[in-house]
């Protein structure tokens, strides 16, 4: 009888360590399942079916999961000689090449401090969000972004590369008037965020060549305001000038006049 107590009491531990034995590799099974700690999109998957996974010192990156791609950011970097005109909420618009003729918004979220420097050219990020509820844009796209510090309407605006034409060999060319820009685009008055400067355009008058010197505003790039001159709205403006036949176009008639021109608008 007591041999068979004993027994007893043996194979009740055993039961006991095999039990001990299942609930770790229970847990240990837990540990295969891998339960993504938000809900969201999984963006990209670094691993594979059947591969091993260690963490050692650092956790191993699985997968990427984007909480929400109806809201998403543009990191752009900024030159240093214009982040001193960025700020929080400005607005800004930018391109993909994915959708290159659309242009999208966002606003200013965040004007980082840190410098990144690359090869000497010193450049900050700036973090702009971005609403994308229509899904069009993806994590990775890349964007052409443009940061607008001041916006004006219903200005008179020439292209930047009328300001760069030096018109040589025009230097006998009578300019106009200088009194005569108060009396074509009167000057607006000017704030003390107003950094207007003085140009100079060429205007095609009468089929000739006429140096206009203008007062100018603001510029994109592309296009400056013009605060004060003698030009009109749809008046031509010299660009450059036809140097070949291929710029003419050799095989259409020959041009009138040896001037590209572009001719003066409003926005």
């Amino acid at each position: 009888y007591g041999q068979a107590q004993a027994q007893i009491a043996f194979d009740e531990s055993n039961i006991e360590a095999k039990q001990a034995e299942l609930h770790a590799a229970e847990v240990n099974l837990g540990y295969t399942n891998i339960i993504a700690p938000v809900n969201g999109t999984v963006v990209s998957r670094s691993v594979e079916i059947g591969q091993t996974v260690a963490a050692s010192f650092q956790t191993p990156i699985l997968f990427l999961v984007a909480t929400d791609l109806t809201k998403m950011q543009v990191d752009t970097s900024v030159s240093e000689s214009d982040i001193g005109g960025v700020k929080v909420g400005d607005r800004a618009t930018f391109t993909v090449q994915a959708f290159p003729n659309r242009p999208f918004e966002g606003r200013v979220r965040q004007a980082r401090q840190a410098p990144v420097t690359v090869q000497n050219v010193v450049t900050y990020d700036v973090v702009v969000s971005v609403d994308n509820r229509e899904g069009l844009l993806r994590p990775g796209m890349t964007a052409t972004t443009r940061i607008i510090k001041t916006q004006r309407e219903n200005v008179l605006t020439v292209p930047e590369q009328a300001l760069r034409f030096r018109g040589h060999g025009l230097g006998a060319v009578k300019p106009a008037h200088r009194g005569a820009a108060a009396a074509t685009v009167a000057p607006r008055a000017a704030s003390a965020a107003d950094a207007s400067s003085r140009g100079r355009v060429w205007v095609l008058r009468a089929g000739a060549p006429v140096a206009v010197p203008i007062s100018v505003g603001l510029t994109d790039g592309t296009s400056a305001e013009v605060l004060a001159g003698a030009l009109h709205e749809g008046d031509p403006v010299i660009v450059s000038e036809v140097t070949s036949d291929a710029d003419a176009g050799a095989k259409g008639p020959a041009p009138s006049t040896p001037f590209r021109l572009f001719r003066v608008g409003g926005r």
